[in-house]
């Protein structure tokens, strides 16, 4: 391809090009995707790592144009894998590849770290035919270190800036994967959440986010947090792009147990992609205290988004009271999982690093000073002084009402008194329910404030009711298509 041609795609088609708009393209050999690699790591030079500066990658894939050739070979060949054969995908840096990149975390401790083997998600990518072009920046340690760290900061990566405009917060933690794709600087990205680390960066980006099922993706080979409450999901920029990469990434593996009980297997999400969609659904909105933390503005596109929910043939009951909202929650399911997996995780981290212990990770950091410390470690010491013994009557205790809470006295107990088929929440501020009770989430971009802030609408629902969700969110989406490009 000539250099004008090249320029030309790079400038202008390349924005907003979906899964489908790419194949299209791919399959009538109007661009390689090989040259696709090309234009995306141009557009990382330009805009991700100058000019703008948005920072959110945090390392390239130095084999992506190779592995792109011997993808475009495979397909004059031998045809085509799939929906994802030659599309380029960029993932979060708590995601293991057995390759030529680190899995840091975004930490300064395991910058050197080569992981052993691909996490579940990443084989799965390739094996779809994806182009892993690069690993984001995110808050470091999946915003699990410090209690004051700014969403999109990592000592590793330093700060991810918000497309919209850096006076906006980026969201975390997975900020990179949102602020990527939200610039164009990938097709999709796959992101991870234990407590709004998908939703957070998608409000506030303007993409879609999905934060699946505990238990509809493996969470082999991922820096853990909670084993109770971490997933993976696809971040888009349109429902039905995280809906073709849901089924890439969706599975079961038997070194994740929690996958054996997923009730989707066979389900094509591709199929839940429904312009009306909403008809008929019952959908209730989560008022109480959640909507008190919008601003004027905030609040305003929110109550026109749901407006919305009503003209395209939601029935809408406004509002609705979570019982167990205000109850008093803590972490202790949290700082005693986090001590447990880790340890497990670190057990295959190379020897060299020196790191098999929280207590080890810990004083590496204190060593590297000020620079790996900027914010302290705070959470880390507090997981640290937990025994980590997951029989401790107090993680037990927290766990038990924990699932009460958020389950039985929460989402479940709301949903049947209604019958509803979501709730809504803005923005991530209703993460915590649907986080700690295992259950799905979809945010879609609901508008934006008079300043230009992002601002997301949020469905929620039960276990494994995410093809509800996507039909819900795919006719709000088409119905609205409220999503604007950053002007970078």
């Amino acid at each position: 391809m000539k250099n004008k041609q090249l320029e030309q795609l790079k400038n202008d088609w390349i924005i907003d090009a979906t899964i489908n708009d790419i194949q299209t393209k791919l399959q009538n050999n109007e661009i390689s995707s090989k040259e696709l690699v090309l234009i995306y790591l141009s557009r990382i030079s330009e805009i991700d790592q100058s000019g703008p500066s948005i920072n959110s990658m945090i390392e390239v894939n130095p084999e992506a144009l190779q592995i792109a050739a011997a993808l475009d070979y495979e397909r004059k060949t031998k045809g085509s894998r799939g929906p994802l054969h030659g599309i380029p995908v960029v993932i979060k840096d708590n995601i293991d590849t057995g390759d030529k990149m680190h899995t840091s975390a975004g930490s300064l401790v395991l910058a050197n770290s080569y992981a052993q083997d691909d996490a579940t998600v990443a084989k799965k990518l390739r094996e779809a035919g994806a182009v892993i072009l690069g690993k984001t920046n995110l808050t470091e340690w999946a915003n699990f270190i410090a209690e004051d760290m700014p969403t999109g900061y990592s000592s590793r990566g330093e700060q991810t800036l918000n497309p919209y405009g850096e006076r906006f917060i980026v969201g975390g933690s997975s900020a990179g994967s949102g602020a990527a794709i939200a610039a164009n600087l990938a097709t999709v990205s796959v992101g991870t959440e234990t407590c709004g680390s998908i939703l957070s960066p998608a409000s506030q980006n303007s993409i879609v986010g999905i934060k699946p099922t505990v238990g509809l993706i493996s969470r082999t080979g991922i820096i853990p947090i909670s084993h109770t409450q971490d997933t993976a999901g696809p971040m888009a920029r349109t429902v039905a792009d995280a809906a073709i990469l849901l089924n890439v990434l969706q599975g079961t593996d038997e070194k994740d147990p929690i996958t054996l009980s997923n009730e989707l297997l066979s389900v094509d999400f591709t199929e839940f992609l429904k312009l009306d969609g909403l008809k008929g659904k019952k959908i209730g909105i989560a008022r109480e205290t959640y909507f008190d933390e919008l601003t004027e503005s905030q609040l305003a596109v929110m109550n026109s988004a749901i407006e919305k929910l009503t003209e395209l043939g939601a029935e809408v009951i406004d509002p609705i009271v979570i019982s167990s909202t205000n109850e008093e929650w803590d972490i202790n399911v949290l700082l005693y999982e986090f001590k447990a997996d880790l340890e497990a995780y670190l057990k295959n981290v190379d020897s060299s690093l020196g790191v098999r212990t929280l207590s080890d990770v810990i004083q590496k950091n204190e060593q590297l000073g000020e620079k790996a410390l900027k914010y302290g470690q705070k959470l880390f010491l507090d997981s640290n002084e937990t025994s980590g013994n997951l029989t401790d009557p107090t993680y037990l205790n927290s766990l038990e009402k924990d699932y009460y809470l958020a389950r039985k006295q929460g989402i479940d107990a709301v949903m049947e008194e209604h019958q509803l088929d979501a709730i809504v929440f803005p923005n991530n501020l209703g993460a915590l329910l649907p986080a700690v009770a295992g259950y799905p989430s979809i945010t879609v971009p609901a508008g934006y404030t008079n300043e230009g802030e992002p601002v997301g609408i949020t469905f929620s629902g039960i276990a494994f009711s995410e093809p509800t969700l996507i039909e819900i969110a795919y006719s709000y989406e088409q119905g609205t298509k409220y999503r604007v490009a950053p002007k970078l």
